[in-house]
Protein backbone atom coordinates (compact mmCIF):
# COMPACT_ATOMS: atom_id res chain seq x y z
CA UNK A 1 0.00 0.00 0.00
CA UNK A 2 1.15 3.23 -0.74
CA UNK A 3 2.08 6.00 1.43
CA UNK A 4 0.50 9.02 1.66
CA UNK A 5 3.36 11.94 2.43
CA UNK A 6 2.50 15.52 3.83
CA UNK A 7 5.27 18.01 2.86
CA UNK A 8 8.10 18.04 4.40
CA UNK A 9 8.15 14.43 5.22
CA UNK A 10 11.01 11.88 3.90
CA UNK A 11 11.23 7.93 2.81
CA UNK A 12 13.47 6.17 2.49
CA UNK A 13 13.40 4.00 -1.53
CA UNK A 14 15.10 1.00 -0.92
CA UNK A 15 14.58 0.57 -4.66
CA UNK A 16 17.19 1.65 -7.28
CA UNK A 17 14.67 1.95 -10.44
CA UNK A 18 12.06 4.13 -10.15
CA UNK A 19 9.66 6.36 -12.03
CA UNK A 20 8.54 9.97 -10.71
CA UNK A 21 4.68 10.55 -11.92
CA UNK A 22 3.31 14.29 -12.09
CA UNK A 23 -0.03 15.04 -12.25
CA UNK A 24 -2.62 18.49 -12.57
CA UNK A 25 -5.60 18.92 -13.93
CA UNK A 26 -6.17 22.87 -14.93
CA UNK A 27 -9.11 24.27 -14.07
CA UNK A 28 -11.53 24.83 -16.74
CA UNK A 29 -13.00 28.25 -16.36
CA UNK A 30 -9.33 29.87 -17.37
CA UNK A 31 -10.07 30.58 -21.04
CA UNK A 32 -6.81 29.88 -21.88
CA UNK A 33 -4.54 26.20 -22.65
CA UNK A 34 -2.36 25.55 -19.53
CA UNK A 35 1.28 23.96 -20.76
CA UNK A 36 2.95 22.75 -17.21
CA UNK A 37 6.45 21.65 -17.71
CA UNK A 38 8.21 18.71 -15.05
CA UNK A 39 12.12 19.26 -14.63
CA UNK A 40 14.92 17.42 -12.96
CA UNK A 41 17.56 19.20 -11.82
CA UNK A 42 20.60 16.48 -10.82
CA UNK A 43 22.92 18.29 -8.04
CA UNK A 44 26.17 17.48 -6.82
CA UNK A 45 27.37 18.22 -3.51
CA UNK A 46 27.42 21.89 -4.14
CA UNK A 47 23.97 21.77 -4.59
CA UNK A 48 24.47 22.62 -8.17
CA UNK A 49 24.15 21.10 -11.55
CA UNK A 50 27.85 19.91 -12.31
CA UNK A 51 26.99 19.92 -16.39
CA UNK A 52 24.42 21.85 -18.42
CA UNK A 53 23.27 18.14 -19.74
CA UNK A 54 22.38 17.16 -15.90
CA UNK A 55 19.27 19.68 -16.16
CA UNK A 56 16.44 17.59 -17.35
CA UNK A 57 13.64 19.39 -19.67
CA UNK A 58 11.72 19.31 -22.94
CA UNK A 59 14.05 20.05 -24.82
CA UNK A 60 17.05 17.53 -23.18
CA UNK A 61 15.70 14.19 -21.93
CA UNK A 62 18.40 12.30 -20.99
CA UNK A 63 21.68 13.10 -18.29
CA UNK A 64 24.61 11.87 -20.04
CA UNK A 65 24.91 8.78 -17.38
CA UNK A 66 22.02 7.80 -19.09
CA UNK A 67 20.63 7.36 -15.38
CA UNK A 68 17.44 10.10 -16.08
CA UNK A 69 15.09 10.46 -18.34
CA UNK A 70 13.08 13.24 -18.75
CA UNK A 71 9.31 13.45 -19.75
CA UNK A 72 7.77 13.78 -22.57
CA UNK A 73 5.86 17.82 -23.03
CA UNK A 74 2.30 17.43 -22.61
CA UNK A 75 1.24 20.79 -23.49
CA UNK A 76 -2.58 19.77 -22.99
CA UNK A 77 -2.35 20.96 -19.55
CA UNK A 78 -3.49 18.06 -17.87
CA UNK A 79 -5.97 15.87 -19.05
CA UNK A 80 -8.55 14.55 -16.05
CA UNK A 81 -7.86 10.74 -16.80
CA UNK A 82 -6.17 10.26 -13.89
CA UNK A 83 -2.81 9.44 -15.36
CA UNK A 84 0.36 10.89 -14.92
CA UNK A 85 0.68 14.00 -17.07
CA UNK A 86 4.40 13.46 -16.74
CA UNK A 87 7.08 11.25 -15.71
CA UNK A 88 10.55 11.43 -14.88
CA UNK A 89 12.38 8.27 -14.73
CA UNK A 90 15.56 7.65 -12.61
CA UNK A 91 17.65 4.50 -12.57
CA UNK A 92 19.64 5.39 -9.22
CA UNK A 93 21.95 2.61 -9.80
CA UNK A 94 23.32 4.21 -13.16
CA UNK A 95 23.89 7.82 -11.42
CA UNK A 96 27.13 8.92 -11.79
CA UNK A 97 28.54 9.26 -8.40
CA UNK A 98 29.02 12.89 -8.07
CA UNK A 99 24.92 13.50 -8.20
CA UNK A 100 23.92 13.75 -4.75
CA UNK A 101 20.23 15.01 -5.21
CA UNK A 102 17.48 15.34 -7.98
CA UNK A 103 14.84 18.32 -7.76
CA UNK A 104 11.89 17.73 -9.50
CA UNK A 105 10.10 21.01 -10.24
CA UNK A 106 7.35 22.11 -12.53
CA UNK A 107 6.71 25.66 -13.79
CA UNK A 108 3.70 27.19 -15.95
CA UNK A 109 4.79 27.36 -19.46
CA UNK A 110 4.31 31.30 -20.21
CA UNK A 111 2.20 31.62 -17.35
CA UNK A 112 3.33 35.73 -17.30
CA UNK A 113 1.98 36.19 -20.47
CA UNK A 114 -1.58 33.67 -19.70
CA UNK A 115 -1.89 34.89 -16.60
CA UNK A 116 -2.16 31.71 -15.49
CA UNK A 117 -0.80 30.75 -11.37
CA UNK A 118 -0.82 27.18 -9.51
CA UNK A 119 -4.55 28.45 -7.95
CA UNK A 120 -5.79 27.37 -11.27
CA UNK A 121 -4.36 24.23 -11.04
CA UNK A 122 -6.08 21.14 -8.78
CA UNK A 123 -5.31 17.12 -8.12
CA UNK A 124 -1.39 18.51 -8.05
CA UNK A 125 0.72 15.38 -7.11
CA UNK A 126 3.93 13.38 -7.36
CA UNK A 127 4.59 10.24 -7.01
CA UNK A 128 6.97 7.31 -6.81
CA UNK A 129 6.37 4.18 -8.52
CA UNK A 130 8.55 0.82 -8.60
CA UNK A 131 9.70 0.21 -11.41
CA UNK A 132 10.22 -3.60 -11.45
CA UNK A 133 6.50 -4.26 -9.77
CA UNK A 134 4.88 -1.46 -11.34
CA UNK A 135 3.42 -0.31 -7.71
CA UNK A 136 2.81 3.07 -6.51
CA UNK A 137 5.19 3.69 -3.05
CA UNK A 138 4.14 7.04 -1.87
CA UNK A 139 2.42 10.00 -3.12
CA UNK A 140 2.27 13.43 -2.47
CA UNK A 141 -0.72 15.91 -3.24
CA UNK A 142 -0.27 19.40 -3.26
CA UNK A 143 -2.99 20.85 -0.60
CA UNK A 144 -1.85 24.46 -0.57
CA UNK A 145 -3.67 26.90 -2.92
CA UNK A 146 -0.81 28.60 -4.19
CA UNK A 147 -2.63 31.39 -5.95
CA UNK A 148 0.45 33.74 -7.13
CA UNK A 149 2.98 31.02 -7.58
CA UNK A 150 3.75 29.84 -11.25
CA UNK A 151 6.10 27.02 -10.60
CA UNK A 152 6.58 24.45 -7.42
CA UNK A 153 9.50 22.16 -6.20
CA UNK A 154 7.55 19.21 -5.73
CA UNK A 155 9.83 16.74 -4.32
CA UNK A 156 13.52 15.43 -4.06
CA UNK A 157 15.45 12.29 -4.43
CA UNK A 158 18.88 12.69 -2.67
CA UNK A 159 21.56 10.46 -1.31
CA UNK A 160 22.02 10.17 2.65
CA UNK A 161 24.37 7.99 5.04
CA UNK A 162 24.53 6.31 1.17
CA UNK A 163 20.91 5.66 1.13
CA UNK A 164 18.37 6.78 -1.60
CA UNK A 165 15.54 8.82 0.06
CA UNK A 166 12.64 11.18 -0.86
CA UNK A 167 11.12 14.60 0.13
CA UNK A 168 7.81 15.66 -0.35
CA UNK A 169 8.60 19.47 -0.81
CA UNK A 170 5.65 21.77 -2.62
CA UNK A 171 7.82 24.92 -2.49
CA UNK A 172 6.27 27.19 -4.69
CA UNK A 173 7.45 30.06 -6.56
CA UNK A 174 6.40 33.25 -8.33
CA UNK A 175 8.70 32.49 -10.90
CA UNK A 176 9.66 30.65 -14.10
CA UNK A 177 11.91 28.13 -15.34
CA UNK A 178 15.03 30.40 -15.86
CA UNK A 179 15.06 31.28 -12.00
CA UNK A 180 15.63 27.55 -11.64
CA UNK A 181 18.12 27.32 -13.96
CA UNK A 182 20.12 30.38 -12.23
CA UNK A 183 19.59 28.97 -8.97
CA UNK A 184 20.95 25.71 -9.93
CA UNK A 185 23.94 26.05 -12.01
CA UNK A 186 27.46 27.73 -11.40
Amino acid sequence: MAINLEKGQRISLGLSNVTLGLGWDPNQSTGNDFDLDASAFCLGDNGKIPQDEYFIFYNNKFSPDGAVEGADDDQTGGASDGDDDEQVKVNLSKLDPKIKEIVFVVTIHEATQRSQNFGQVRNSYIRIVDESSNSEIAKYELEEDFSVETSVEFGRLYKKDNEWKFQAMGDGFKEGLNFFVNKYTN
